[in-house]
């Protein structure tokens, strides 16, 4: 049973459906809930992409490395902000999900994929690449 608020919004559910689409095509991922109503996607149980609801605003969370952390953070637009509580891991937050480049949205969740599978799940992905 869920105690929290779960993605409700039309533009969350949106959100998510587009975020789903992106993490699912990667071996191994999961969805889960948290008892806050937080959808997070994992590999080996942990996230690398999380998802809640503040005022009906979707939100999104997506874990870097520190240096792609360190860089999207010095943006000029603004547009990304060290994640609450788990910022020092390398999380990033979107301010804003509204005007979302998708083509690095995609290659920040890859990132964070990359970071958060086991090496044979990485092989496996990449056993086609020279």
């Amino acid at each position: 049973m869920s105690h929290g608020k779960t993605l409700e919004s039309e533009q969350s559910l949106l959100l998510l459906d587009k975020v789903r689409t992106i993490c699912t095509q990667y071996p191994e991922v999961t969805e889960s809930t948290d008892l806050f109503g937080h959808i997070s996607f994992r590999v080996n149980d942990k996230p690398f992409v999380m998802m809640g609801e503040k005022d009906d605003i979707p939100t999104m969370s997506i874990k870097t490395a520190p240096s792609t952390q360190e860089f999207l953070l010095q943006q000029e637009d603004g547009n990304y902000s060290k994640t609450r509580y788990i910022g020092q891991h390398g999380w990033v937050s979107l301010r804003s999900v509204t005007d979302i480049n998708w083509e690095e949205v995609k290659d920040l969740i890859e990132e964070g994929y990359g970071r958060t599978a086991p090496k044979r799940l990485l092989r496996a992905l990449h056993h086609h690449e020279p």
